[in-house]
């Protein structure tokens, strides 16, 4: 089937009007010569690619650290409606026992794929190897200093799902963690007190990615440069950026995507299982939190995560003052090369899989498909 007359953001991560072409539930001819004259008109809507969540722990009242299936069902199936047709769930901080039947629910989603969800394409493990000090809304009773025979179990007993691994560098072991790591996953730096030089080793030993920049981590200063800049000066890290616009201000996102430029740049959500749900208390890793007025606070006052989906992020991006290829990139490409699945989505390329949204030109109004097929 072709469609014809749109907007396309295409693999160049520039937009071009034309058509292009879906075989069954992957991507055909991109900006084809010929255009067939059954083919479906979209009237210059603006066609993206499927939006990746790398960092997303729950919505409707369901959190991935539950170990529920049915739930886990939910929170795929809430993703796919918004936008979001690939993900990786994040966990928490959390006992191994409780982490392992976690994994084990994704791994099920995996291999049944059940219609109507979105696709898990892997696991971001957040947490235990955090800094007590920079734990946010990680629990501090379950923390731990880097443990990799532990991590290792987790991750072979899921299948290796496990595609992005956090630990704080600065604790005892982490260079050993990190370097042994980075051999099976994307290896993250997060949740951490480090100075420059704690950072700069993590990045020089493998680490390559940087778990919601700015928050849970020391800021910038310009004797104490810490993470962020550490960050920034290896090519090979990209960064997480929360951006529903209360966790990280419109300034610094538009810092950040300077620093990091369009293609380092990977807009998460963050999400709590309070998103898409009303105002009142729900439950994060063993501790309560309250949402008022679409922030989501433990009762200490601490900000947990978002109650914002990664396709409103995207928009509030644009809004910011992000170019809008940038924004683009940063929820679908970007995303889909830090958990290595760029050669089957994240872009609207021959041969990948054919996950797209149509939408209008301010990004209302639109219309998902998986695997080619409206859902």
């Amino acid at each position: 089937m072709f469609y014809k007359n749109a907007r396309i953001f295409c693999s160049d991560f520039q937009f071009h009007q034309g058509a292009f072409e879906v075989r069954g539930s992957h991507f055909g001819t991109v900006l084809p010569q010929f255009v067939p004259e059954d083919a479906v008109d979209l009237k210059g809507a603006t066609v993206i690619p499927g939006l990746i969540d790398v960092h997303t722990h729950g919505n409707s009242n369901a959190d991935f650290s539950d170990g529920d299936y049915e739930g886990l069902k939910k929170i795929a199936s809430y993703l796919l409606r918004s936008g979001v047709t690939s993900f990786a769930p994040a966990s928490m901080t959390l006992p191994y026992d409780v982490l392992e039947k976690a994994f084990a629910t994704a791994r099920r989603l995996a291999d049944e794929a059940p219609d109507g969800c979105s696709r898990l394409m892997g696991i971001q493990m957040e947490g235990p190897y955090f800094s007590m000090k920079k734990k946010g809304a990680q629990n501090g009773d379950y923390i731990k200093n880097p443990d990799f025979e532990g991590f290792k179990k987790l991750y072979d007993g899921c299948g290796g799902l496990v595609t992005i691994v956090d630990v704080a560098p600065e604790l005892p072991g982490a260079e050993e963690f990190i370097a042994k790591a980075k051999d099976l996953c994307t290896v993250s730096v997060a949740h951490t007190d480090s100075d420059y030089d704690h950072a700069k080793m993590a990045f020089a030993t493998g680490a390559t990615h940087l778990t919601h920049m700015y928050n849970a981590m020391p800021g910038i200063h310009h004797r104490d440069p810490g993470v962020i800049p550490a960050a920034a000066e290896n090519p090979h890290v990209r960064a997480e950026l929360i951006c529903d616009g209360l966790h990280v201000h419109p300034a610094s996102v538009r810092l950040a995507f300077s620093i990091f430029g369009g293609q380092r740049m990977v807009l998460v959500s963050d999400a709590l299982r309070c998103c898409g749900m009303p105002d009142g208390q729900y439950e994060l890793g063993g501790q309560q939190v309250f949402l008022e007025g679409g922030i989501a606070r433990l009762a200490s006052g601490t900000i947990a995560g978002s109650a914002t989906n990664l396709y409103d992020c995207m928009v509030n991006a644009i809004l910011f003052g992000i170019r809008e290829e940038d924004a683009v990139r940063a929820a679908s490409y970007n995303p889909a090369c830090a958990i290595g699945a760029q050669d089957k989505v994240g872009s609207i390329a021959t041969g990948l899989l054919a996950d797209f949204i149509v939408c209008n030109s301010d990004y209302s109004g639109k219309r998902v498909f998986l695997g080619g097929k409206e859902i």
